[in-house]
Formats: structure tokens, sequence, C-alpha cells
């Protein structure tokens, strides 16, 4: 009825959204491309694929397909790295979805993990935590990084990596005087850059600031880092991050990081993994590389 192959060719279809990238990308033909999804319709006798002038997306069939697809493909990529790992190592791919304000920490594992298996090829992702664990539900995620609170559920198991502590990183004539920290109402009085809304770490942000009954209203928003980071750097606002984040990108000579206190809040940050049986080799990988950053 179908056979891996096919299987390979309905998720390279999802990942470039065009039959014709989808097929280059499989090495084979956009018409026999397109001849072996039909044919993989008529032996399901469902419809996959939304069809225009060009592709439209997945059916609610297609989507259930693809579901299936992509564990099909992470059981067998579980295999050849069992098969793989006692003769020449670790092969095939791990893909991890990060939450933003998580990337500087998730910069460190590629590097670890190659030197242990460099023939593991690891892909990190920049995702929301919603996106994660909808991710490792419908197995388009082989592991995620993201708050514990928000993404563990009783299909994946979590271990926690740190912490998560804010701190104002700000220019530093806006901040002169101050030593080493700021209480959150300051904060508050300076023009700030934030993360979007619909970021989890700025809705955090808000509830801290709604727990000390104070309203911020935002000079700038974005739901890229680099953004506020950048406004920091030409002197016109202030951004609160994670620590991780300053500690990877550092302090400039033009600005300065402060403890955020009163409060002091703090949201733990965790490995998710999907559970299954046999776990496939490169999640005791990519964990012992974890611990190890965390370590370091």
């Amino acid at each position: 009825m179908f056979d891996i192959r096919d299987m390979q060719l309905l998720v390279a279809l999802e990942r470039h959204g065009h039959f014709a990238r989808a097929a280059d990308d499989c090495g084979i033909s956009q018409p026999a491309f397109s001849a072996r999804i039909r044919n993989l319709e008529l032996g399901l006798n469902a419809s996959i694929v939304l069809r225009g002038n060009r592709f439209m997306g997945f059916t609610p069939e297609g989507e259930i397909v693809l579901t299936w697809a992509r564990k099909l493909l992470e059981d067998v990529d579980g295999m050849k790295q069992e098969l793989t790992a006692a003769k020449s190592g670790l092969e095939g791919s791990l893909r991890i979805g990060v939450i933003p304000t998580a990337l500087a920490f998730a910069a460190g594992l590629p590097a670890l993990i190659r030197a242990d298996q460099p023939k593991l090829k690891v892909e990190i992702v920049s995702a929301s935590s919603v996106e994660i664990k909808r991710g490792l539900d419908n197995f388009s995620f082989g592991a995620g990084i993201s708050y514990i609170e928000d993404t563990s559920t009783p299909t994946t198991t979590s271990t926690l990596l740190y912490d998560e502590e804010y701190v104002l990183l700000a220019p530093e004539h806006m901040v002169s005087g101050k030593k080493d920290e700021i209480t959150w109402r300051d904060a508050a009085k300076l023009p700030l850059c934030l993360l979007s809304k619909s970021m989890r770490n700025r809705r955090i942000i808000d509830e801290i600031f709604s727990s000390i009954e104070v309203d911020v209203e935002p000079v700038l928003e974005t739901n890229a880092l680099t953004v506020s980071m950048a406004q920091v750097e030409n002197g016109t606002a202030a951004t609160i991050v994670p620590r991780p984040v300053v500690n990877v990108f550092g302090e400039h000579s033009n600005t300065k990081a402060l403890d955020l206190v009163d409060p002091v809040a703090q949201r733990p940050i965790g490995l998710l993994l999907p559970q299954r049986q046999p776990a496939p080799p490169a999640h005791a990988v990519l964990s012992n590389a974890a611990k190890q950053l965390v370590a370091d």
C-alpha cells in the first residue's frame, strides 16, 4: 500500500510547501513525486493534499497521515541509530524545538554532541512553548527545551536544566548610579523594549509586573531578542532578558546588566523528550550534553 519512501516524500512536502522543491530535495522528478502522492492517496482511500495551481496544504486526513509519517520516520531513524551506534557511532538527525529565550543556552549543545557523535545531525529551531508542545505530540520535534510548567505532558519526560532568572539590560546612561541590581518597579519607569505578548516570556514579565500592581507600556514590542538587544546597543531602550542571554552575548562598553529584585523571579527551563520505547539513542546523547552544559 505504501512504503517508507512515501512517508519521506510527504514530510518533504510539508517542509518545503512546494511540489517542485520537495521533489528536488528527494532526488526525483516532480511528475514522479506527484504520482507517488496520488498513489498513496489511492492506497489509503483518502485525500491527503489540498491542490490548486500550487500546493495549498494538507486535508484533515492528510494531517493524520503526516503525523504517522513523522512517527514512522522517527522510529526508522532510531532503529538506524541503534544499529550503527556500536560500529561507527550514531547517524541520523535530531530536531530540537527551543524557546527563544533559551536559544543562548541551546547554542552550546551542537559542539558537545558533535564531540561525542560527529555523524549525528542536530537542528535547533526557535519555537514558542505552544509550538514545542504541539511538535512533540505530532513528532515534528524529537526534543524540546522550554518552560516545564507549560510544555510537560503525560507523554513527555522533563528534566530541569536551570531556573530562568531575569536581568535588566540597559544603556549605561539610563542606569547611572545603579550598581548590581534594580527593582522591577524602577525598571518599569524606563523606556522598555519587550517581546510580543504572544511570547510566553513576555507573559511571564507581565505577570511579575502585575504582581506588584505595575502597568507597563513598552516603547517597542518584537518577537526577536536580537531586535530588543539592538535597542539597548543604540541607547534608545532597555530590555528584560534571561541571565543566559547576557552570559553568552555579554555586556558591551555602553550597556549594563542589573539583577531584577523585589521580587526575585524564576521559571524552570527543562529538556523535554517524548516517551518512546525503545528510546532513540540520540535522546541519551542529548541528555548527557545538556547536563554537561549545565555543569559547565
